[in-house]
């Protein structure tokens, strides 16, 4: 019954109480705003701007049709969002490290929803190890990983080193046993720094053994012990401790995506080109 239209350059004027100001936002010349609101008037058979000389106001009915008009105009934005979205359908099984859960991938994943609402988007978050394990399995059809460097046939998203991290205020003498927080094994980073300290002579020690990354995150801000992070991915509370504390060199990781041969590629394919379009972002949120 109501032109959206109109129904905008109404809420437009409702909203500035100027046509002038309302022809300026809108993109259009003074004399249509005004067309436009009498032909809505028109349709609604009420007056619904009451203007003169010196002031622009709303009526009653203005008053109600500004209203009318929000929900239809959102309801209008919807249905249009949904019909011109993707029809691409289907479940994606999509498995994150905990760690990379923390960066921006949520935003990815959110804007990739809202792209194909008609794709079931399932999100598993847990260790690298059991979602690539999950995957061979065939219980997910994409994970996002950690894995060391050529480790498989994966998508590599990116590659970076990893360093020690502490807390600021935590010391360490050059020869006192090294306090390590630690995933619970089998870990690609627990494994890379016990390899490493063992190939230095370093004694070590666990002092913290956690399945998820906030449980590292945690001990390490409570001084317990020295943690592994990709470079990018070190909270910003927590310092690189590696030359500070004399510490080996723990080489480098890979930022993956793997795919279960087996699932419908058109889903799994546009998420990884999601990914892959946004390296940049997927360092820590906040």
């Amino acid at each position: 019954m109501f032109d959206p239209v109109l129904l905008k350059t109404f809420v437009a004027v409702a909203e500035t109480l100027s046509f002038t100001r309302s022809a300026e936002l809108l993109g259009i010349s003074q004399p249509t705003v005004s067309q436009q609101v009498r032909r809505l008037e028109k349709a609604a058979g009420r007056v619904l701007v009451a203007r003169d000389t010196r002031d622009v106001r709303l009526t009653d009915n203005g008053d109600a049709m500004v209203g009318f008009a929000r929900s239809i105009l959102a309801a209008h934005d919807e249905a249009a969002a949904y019909f011109t979205g993707s029809a691409m359908k289907g479940r994606l099984r999509f498995g994150s490290a905990d760690d990379l859960a923390l960066t921006q991938l949520p935003l990815i994943l959110r804007d990739f929803r809202q792209l194909y609402p008609h794709i079931n988007l399932e999100l598993t978050v847990n260790q690298s190890g059991v979602l690539s394990r999950r995957l061979a399995a065939g219980q997910l059809d994409l994970v996002f990983v950690k894995q060391e460097p050529g480790a498989s046939d994966g998508r590599v998203v990116r590659r970076e080193r990893l360093v020690w991290a502490a807390h600021k205020a935590m010391s360490l003498d050059a020869a006192a046993t090294v306090p390590l927080i630690a995933y619970q094994a089998p870990s690609m980073s627990r494994a890379a720094a016990i390899r490493a300290l063992e190939d230095a002579g370093r004694t070590w020690r666990i002092t913290c053994n956690t399945r998820e990354v906030n449980g590292v995150i945690a001990a390490a801000r409570a001084g317990i012990g020295i943690a592994v992070f990709p470079q990018t991915m070190v909270p910003p509370d927590l310092v690189d401790v590696t030359n500070a504390f004399d510490l080996p060199a723990l080489g480098e990781v890979e930022f993956a995506l793997l795919a279960n041969a087996a699932t419908a590629r058109a889903p799994v394919d546009t998420l990884i080109s999601a990914i892959l379009g946004r390296p940049s972002s997927l360092t820590p949120a906040g």
